[in-house]
């Protein structure tokens, strides 16, 4: 009996489970349903409230927080920036007045904190790009203050403003910024000397020297009366030499690049397979790469804006402040032109990477002598302007000596302070010496 019952109760048993399995399978497939009508009135109703709702809204928000903190951290972090409304001043002003001392004195304040946020841009772009992408891309946008206020004044007619401004930026770089830089890391690592890569700055030299005797060529021919025809060989000969020392330049950018790919890691730095540094392990960009490149492009474009009113004014501020065109141009204007180079520099140069301030430095000058002067030629030429490579004697002469003085202090491929302030102290003397030059005019020059 008890086996009867026992094989009696099995299949009440089974069926019993059966049916709760069959409840619970009815119970989740109506959940599962009811679920998905749910979705789809969800989705419908998202539809109909548009892009401003659900995922579109939070990446709206997101969008928006990312905006203002990019702005705060590239216009509200530095106190320099605190010149910036000094360019819509300079624009009020020359609307309102037109007094050309005031409006060229408030565009040289405006522009000076956008070129060192061009720079800082640049530096953030610098960390997606590696250690020698990044030292040309600071020398090449360090640079674009000065050749969009030479192209402005190109389309002014004023080439001698061109001439003079592209060389006080060269100046400007091999003596004041690399001094600055020398004498600041001479300061912080005062018990010891830096060191740099000598084989760098050979090249540099090297080059540098060669744009000398692109200079040098054609004022000695001018000046000695041996040109074959007279007026046209000089120039002639300028935009000659001015496309052979473009396609230097690019040659040196190919061995940049492709031979010399760690030309710019410091040498107290340990260099990783991939080509950079142990050190920049530490540091991190503090904005993206598409808002780097979005700030280089906002920069540039209201330097741009600025160098308008800037070049329109050189000549009224010259005589409202009874100064020399000539020491406006070349001291004045790569000053604040380089403002980006100065900090680069001099930050590295504390920081005990003396290879990038050399880069920055040395780099920045050898890119306006090889190309930024070649370029502004062949742009005048494409105008119908007859700027040439003839500086005149005094400047040639300044340049010829300001890089036999740089080349013989970087042979050593050490620096200290005391080399940074011989550097600072020769620029002072330059400035001092083009505070009292005037221009010659056309008939000096015959």
């Amino acid at each position: 009996m008890d086996h009867k019952l026992q094989v009696g109760e099995r299949p009440q048993i089974e069926m019993g489970s059966l049916q709760e399995r069959s409840a619970h399978d009815f119970e989740d497939k109506s959940a599962s349903s009811t679920s998905k009508v749910f979705q789809k009135m969800s989705s419908f109703h998202a539809a109909e409230q548009g892009p401003f709702s659900g995922t579109s809204r939070v990446g709206g928000v997101n969008m928006f927080s990312c905006a203002c903190r990019s702005i705060k951290i590239v216009v509200f972090s530095n106190k320099l920036n605190l010149l910036m409304p000094f360019g819509p001043v300079a624009i009020l002003v020359h609307n309102l007045t037109g007094h050309h001392g005031w409006v060229f004195f408030f565009s040289l304040l405006g522009i000076t904190p956008l070129a060192e946020r061009l720079g800082y841009a640049t530096e953030q772009l610098a960390f997606y790009t590696g250690a020698t992408v990044g030292g040309l891309l600071n020398a090449t946008f360090g640079n674009a203050t000065e050749l969009i206020i030479s192209i402005h004044a190109l389309r002014s007619g004023m080439i001698r403003v061109v001439q003079q401004s592209l060389l006080g930026s060269i100046l400007s770089n091999m003596l004041l910024v690399l001094g600055c830089a020398f004498f600041s890391g001479g300061l912080v690592y005062m018990k010891k000397e830096q060191v740099f890569n000598k084989s760098t700055a050979v090249v540099n030299s090297g080059l540098l020297l060669m744009a000398v005797m692109g200079l040098l060529f054609p004022a000695v021919l001018h000046y000695t009366h041996s040109e074959v025809h007279f007026g046209k060989s000089e120039l002639a000969l300028s935009r000659f030499s001015s496309c052979v020392m473009l396609i230097a330049y690019a040659a040196y950018l190919f061995y940049q690049l492709r031979s010399q790919s760690n030309q710019y890691v410091p040498l107290n730095e340990e260099v990783s397979p991939s080509g950079e540094s142990a050190e920049d392990d530490d540091e991190s960009p503090e904005i993206t790469k598409w808002e780097s490149i979005i700030w280089l492009a906002v920069m540039t474009a209201w330097i741009s804006f600025l160098s308008d009113y800037l070049v329109d004014a050189i000549e009224g501020a010259s005589s409202a402040w009874k100064v020399p065109i000539a020491f406006i141009s070349v001291i004045l204007l790569p000053i604040v032109g380089n403002a980006a180079e100065h900090a680069s520099a001099i930050m590295f140069a504390m920081k005990d990477k003396l290879d990038i301030s050399l880069g920055v430095a040395i780099g920045s000058s050898t890119q306006i002598s090889m190309f930024g002067i070649p370029f502004c030629v062949v742009v005048a030429w494409i105008m119908g302007l007859p700027m040439d490579l003839n500086f005149q004697l005094f400047e040639t002469a300044v340049l010829f000596i300001t890089v036999l003085v740089v080349a013989f202090l970087l042979q050593e491929g050490t620096s200290n302070y005391f080399k940074g302030l011989m550097l600072i102290l020769s620029y002072v003397i330059v400035a001092a010496s083009f505070f009292v030059h005037v221009d010659p005019t056309k008939d000096d020059k015959q």
